[in-house]
């Protein structure tokens, strides 16, 4: 019975990832960037429902210029994310050439940055610079992969850079995830090394309902802080969020 719910699941999922499609193909040229915004957040919402999550929001989040720094467990981040506060994500170039995911990541403004190379990070950081300083709202997952939610890892410090030269804030964010009905941390929707997308949403869709936490903590300025001691701060940050 479970698996014949999840493939009920399935099925809609793919109808809402052609939906987005479709409408990010045809109807977003028309739309201002605010429209855009309250759209994907609407569609996230939609997409975290058809899974069998729901999103719970604790603080509140910075208007631009800000960037948000999270915790990363899963594919499911960015979705959980946009449903709470629509923001401008930058994320690894590969997931731009993904069928259909492609062009929703891009639809939904992520900026793509070439793991492993120092001169296109460089080249991110100006554009995340340039885009603060236009009062946008950006995010990064400065782990640089994805944890188990339990233990966040250490924050990288180079996209960081960017808040430093924009003098733009940075917002901590904690994500988790709970079994809705018993409230204890679920492994269910953590992304592997082993995992393939497919797999990991298999897995998710097949897990009893799930509750996503976004915590927003307090904006920080680096006020004298270099980039990997805000790093180091950011993460203590987002420890104690989680607690």
């Amino acid at each position: 019975m479970r698996s014949l719910r999840a493939i009920a699941k399935f099925l809609r999922v793919i109808a809402q990832v052609l939906r987005g499609y479709w409408t990010i193909r045809t109807i977003f040229p028309k739309l201002n960037d605010e429209q855009q915004a309250r759209y994907v957040e609407v569609w996230a919402r939609g997409m975290l429902a058809i899974i069998g999550i729901e999103v719970r929001v604790k603080g509140h989040p910075a208007p631009g210029p800000v960037l948000m720094a999270a915790n990363h467990i899963s594919w499911l981040d960015i979705l959980v994310m946009h449903a709470a506060c629509h923001c401008r994500f930058v994320a690894k170039s590969e997931i731009r050439s993904w069928p259909l995911v492609g062009v929703l990541t891009t639809g939904g403004g992520s900026l793509y940055i070439e793991r492993g190379s120092r001169n296109d990070a460089m080249r991110v950081v100006h554009q995340m610079a340039e885009a603060l300083r236009q009062g946008q709202v950006l995010a990064v997952f400065p782990e640089g992969g994805t944890g188990d939610g339990i233990t966040v890892l250490p924050f990288h410090a180079n996209l960081l850079q960017a808040a430093i030269s924009a003098e733009a804030p940075i917002q901590p964010i904690a994500l988790q995830f709970f079994d809705a009905m018993t409230q204890e941390v679920s492994l269910a929707p953590c992304y592997r090394d082993d995992d393939t997308l497919i797999s990991s949403l298999w897995r998710t869709l097949c897990a009893p309902p799930l509750l996503a936490q976004v915590r927003y903590g307090d904006k920080q300025y680096a006020e004298g802080r270099n980039r990997r001691e805000w790093a180091q701060d950011l993460q203590a940050t987002v420890i104690n969020l989680c607690k």
